[in-house]
């Protein structure tokens, strides 16, 4: 059985250099979801040219499904370059929603921290001499988890 912690080590580390990294979004379209009864109705923020778009869906999913489909007939829309956000127009649930996502980037932040101080500890016990199953108990790890993550030479 893997445990929680051996299952941290089968994601993929958040590159040191992250901020240096470029996104290639140029165009960001913002649609505000407003739930009306059973339906929800995507209307798209500070259209450019005065055109509009406005659709509705029985679920989040598919009213974002149809925005973003009717997004890719407007005039200048590419999907190489586009970011598209959706908000919901209760600011109670908009609030929420932040909470989530912060929430969200704080723990794939602190797995990342985990991951390397489990590194650094397991080279630091390895440069002592411990043996990997030694290192694994201390650790909470298996001792294959331990070879996976660093290799003796």
């Amino acid at each position: 059985m893997t445990t929680r912690s051996e299952e941290l080590f089968d994601q993929p580390d958040i590159p040191a250099d992250l901020d240096r990294y470029e996104l290639d979004i140029t165009q960001h379209w913002q649609a505000l979801l407003t739930r009306t009864r059973k339906r929800w109705t995507a209307t798209l923020q500070d259209p450019p040219e005065g055109h509009v778009i406005h659709v509705q869906g029985a679920t989040w999913r598919e009213t974002a499904d149809a925005f973003t489909e009717a997004l890719r007939g407007l005039p200048g829309y590419d999907s190489d370059v586009a970011g598209i956000s959706f908000v919901p127009a209760d600011p109670e649930a908009a609030d929420v929603l932040d909470k989530v996502r912060a929430a969200r980037r704080a723990r794939l932040m602190a797995e990342q921290a985990e991951r390397d101080a489990v590194r650094d500890a397991i080279y630091t016990l390895m440069d002592r001499e411990w043996t990997n199953r030694d290192i694994g108990s201390l650790l909470g790890l298996s001792h294959q988890r331990i070879s996976q993550i660093a290799p003796r030479s």
